[in-house]
C-alpha cells in the first residue's frame, strides 16, 4: 500500500486542525483559573464544581436527560419498525417513503424547527392541543431521530441471511418466536447503534429544542446559549466540555458496537 503524499497529509492535518481547534480551545479554557475566559492565569478544575452552583444547571440537566432518554426509546422502537418494514415488505409508493425518510436528515435544522413550531401553533389554535413544553420537545426529537435509527437498522438488515429465519420456521417457530429468537438478536447491534446515535443527537440539539420548548423547559444547550449572550465564562466552557465528552462517548460507543459485530458476525 502506497503512502499518502506529503501534500495530502498537510491538507488533511489543516482540515482536522480547523475542525477541532475550537473544541480544543473550549476544553483548554475550561481549566483556566482566570474568571475572564480570554486571559490564561493558570490551571484550575474548580469551574467544574462551581458550574453546579447555579440552580438552573441541575434542572437543565434533568430536562436534557429526560428528553434524550424518552425520545430515544420511542424513536428506537419506531425507527426499528420502519427499517424492518422498508427492508422486508413491499407496499405501494415504497420508493417514495424510502426517499422521504432521508428528508429530516438532509433538511436544515432551522427549517425543520420552524415547520414543527408552526404545526404546533396551528394544532393548538384549532384544537387546544400540543401546548409547548417537554412533551412537544420529545415529539420533535422523535421526528428527527426516527430516520437515523431506521437507516442504521436497515443497513444492518442489508447483510441479513433470510435462510436463518427459514430454518427457524422449519423447526416449528412461529413469526413472533422467529423475530425474538433469531431476527432481533442478529440486528440488535444495529438497533443499539441507532439508539446511541439518536441519544447523542438529542443530547446536544439546540435549534429544534429551542423552537419546541415551553416556558421553563430549558435544556443544557439552551442554557448555554442564554448564558453566552452575557459573555463566555469558564463555567460555560466547563459545561460545554461535559456535553462534548458525552457526545464523544456516544459516538465511540456506536463505533465499538459496529466493529464488534463486524468482527463477530
Amino acid at each position: 500500500m502506497s503512502r499518502l503524499p506529503l501534500s495530502f497529509r498537510a491538507i488533511a492535518f489543516g482540515l482536522y486542525a480547523f475542525m477541532y481547534a475550537p473544541i480544543v480551545v473550549v476544553i483548554l479554557y475550561s481549566f483556566n483559573a482566570a474568571k475572564d475566559g480570554f486571559i490564561w492565569e493558570g490551571f484550575s478544575a474548580s469551574w467544574y464544581s462551581k458550574v453546579w452552583a447555579d440552580e438552573a444547571v441541575p434542572l437543565a440537566l434533568k430536562n436534557t436527560l429526560i428528553l434524550a432518554t424518552a425520545s430515544t426509546l420511542i424513536a428506537t422502537v419506531l425507527g426499528t419498525t420502519v427499517g424492518l418494514g422498508l427492508s422486508r415488505y413491499w407496499f405501494p409508493a415504497k420508493r417514495i417513503f424510502s426517499g422521504m425518510m432521508y428528508i429530516p436528515v438532509i433538511i436544515p435544522d432551522i427549517v425543520m424547527a420552524v415547520a414543527i413550531f408552526l404545526f404546533y401553533s396551528l394544532v393548538h389554535r384549532q384544537f387546544g392541543l400540543l401546548q409547548l413544553g417537554l412533551g412537544t420537545m420529545i415529539i420533535s426529537h422523535v421526528t428527527f431521530q426516527i430516520p437515523f435509527v431506521a437507516i442504521v437498522v436497515r443497513a444492518r438488515l442489508a447483510g441479513f441471511d433470510p435462510a436463518l429465519e427459514e430454518a427457524a420456521r422449519d423447526l416449528g417457530a412461529d413469526g413472533w418466536q422467529t423475530f425474538w429468537r433469531v431476527t432481533f438478536p442478529l440486528i440488535l447491534p444495529g438497533v443499539l447503534s441507532g439508539a446511541m446515535l439518536a441519544f447523542t443527537l438529542s443530547l446536544d440539539d439546540f435549534i429544534i429544542s429551542f423552537f419546541s420548548a415551553g416556558p421553563g423547559d430549558m435544556t443544557l444547550p439552551i442554557f448555554i446559549y442564554s448564558q453566552v449572550k452575557r459573555g463566555v465564562t469558564p463555567e460555560i466552557n466547563a459545561l460545554s466540555t461535559l456535553i462534548v465528552v458525552a457526545s464523544v462517548i456516544g459516538t465511540i460507543g456506536v463505533t465499538l458496537i459496529q466493529r464488534s459485530r463486524a468482527s463477530n458476525p
